[in-house]
């Protein structure tokens, strides 16, 4: 399989395990044929794997279905979501929620992608749009003249660093892998 075939986030099934393809790049080492080393990530556990194109061939491409599924309530170790066609509860646990459960909303909608009929995990926005609930005076800020930022804390209890102009009750986007201040939501 060429290496064009291969892109970010497509899953693939390899030794029993589905994985996501995170990155991959093509390495050089000096005469020797150029080989693809290929990062993955278990759709399981969250855990990164390493390979090579070599070792992951002939490439099994799994498809995945895409639901959109209502978050209802935080039990135990895990999340309550119902899918909002068949009214069907599911329960996601912290690695199928990867890390974005401060991003979560009773009774809003969310895309899970789900593999083989079972719901594999959450697929977050890159950025989402929170409201801040608070924020510190300009005299605790930080950083040079041109990108001085305050803390932040925002609706989701998440503590971020935003520009100095905004204040409490302004409607920010947040990207969701960074945990970081990406602009503000106009509208």
């Amino acid at each position: 399989m060429a290496t064009t075939q291969l892109r970010r986030g497509m899953l693939i099934r390899h030794q029993n395990h589905v994985y996501e393809v995170a990155d991959f790049q093509e390495r050089h080492t000096g005469k020797q044929k150029p080989t693809v080393h290929v990062a993955l990530r278990d759709v399981r556990d969250g855990r990164p794997v390493d390979r090579s194109l070599n070792d992951l061939e002939p490439i099994d491409e799994v498809t995945r279905a895409f639901r959109q599924m209502q978050y209802l309530y935080h039990k135990d170790q895990a999340r309550v979501f119902m899918d909002c066609e068949t009214f069907e509860e599911y329960e996601l646990t912290e690695p199928q929620i990867r890390g974005g459960s401060e991003f979560l909303i009773e009774g809003e909608e969310y895309r899970v992608s789900f593999i083989d009929g079972s719901p594999a995990f959450l697929d977050l926005p890159d950025t989402i749009a929170v409201k801040i609930t608070m924020t510190s005076p300009p005299e605790h800020s930080v950083g040079a003249a041109s990108n001085i930022t305050k803390e932040a804390t925002l609706e989701n209890g998440l503590q971020i660093r935003v520009p100095l102009f905004l204040k409490t009750g302004d409607v920010i986007r947040v990207d969701t892998r960074t945990k970081t201040y990406s602009g503000k939501e106009h509208g």
